[in-house]
């Protein structure tokens, strides 16, 4: 998008300069249009809302979770994370990240706990003994606060 020249002090206003404000704010409208893959729906149990795209809030997370440690069939570690400024408790998506390549790193399941407007927790269950070294990613996408 074109950046306008400030005018100096004193300067009349030529159809120039009008034209390429009129340009400019034509551009910004075109970039914000109302059309429906702008917005963005957001619904929870009962809470429902649409809102364009940009207002709304997006937050990305990433947790270590098992750092080259050998763990056992059956155990499960917890996980949390902080967030912050949701009106409403935002629709949150979790996977793992396994960077070990191992026959235990790919037998991790996880599965979300409890999601508020402040905090995100959950388990990550072990479905095979071995050594591993895994992540948990974390996306939430809500109405701000």
């Amino acid at each position: 998008m074109a950046k306008l020249p400030l005018p100096e002090r004193g300067q009349p206003l030529d159809v120039t300069y009008i034209y390429s404000l009129v340009d400019t704010v034509n551009d910004l409208s075109t970039q914000n249009s109302s059309a429906t893959f702008n917005y963005t729906e957001i619904e929870r149990g009962n809470q429902k809302e649409n809102i364009k795209t940009s207002q709304a809030k997006i937050v990305g997370k990433y947790l270590d979770v098992v750092n080259d440690s050998t763990i056992s069939a059956g155990n499960e570690k917890t996980f949390s994370a902080t967030i912050s400024d949701f009106k409403y408790p935002p629709i949150v998506s979790a996977t793992i990240e396994n960077f070990s390549n191992t026959p235990a790193g790919k037998d991790v399941r996880v599965v979300l706990t409890s999601v508020t407007t402040s905090r995100i927790e959950g388990v990550v269950k072990f479905g095979t003994s071995g050594n591993l070294t895994i992540g948990v990613h974390l996306l939430a996408i809500g109405i701000p606060n």
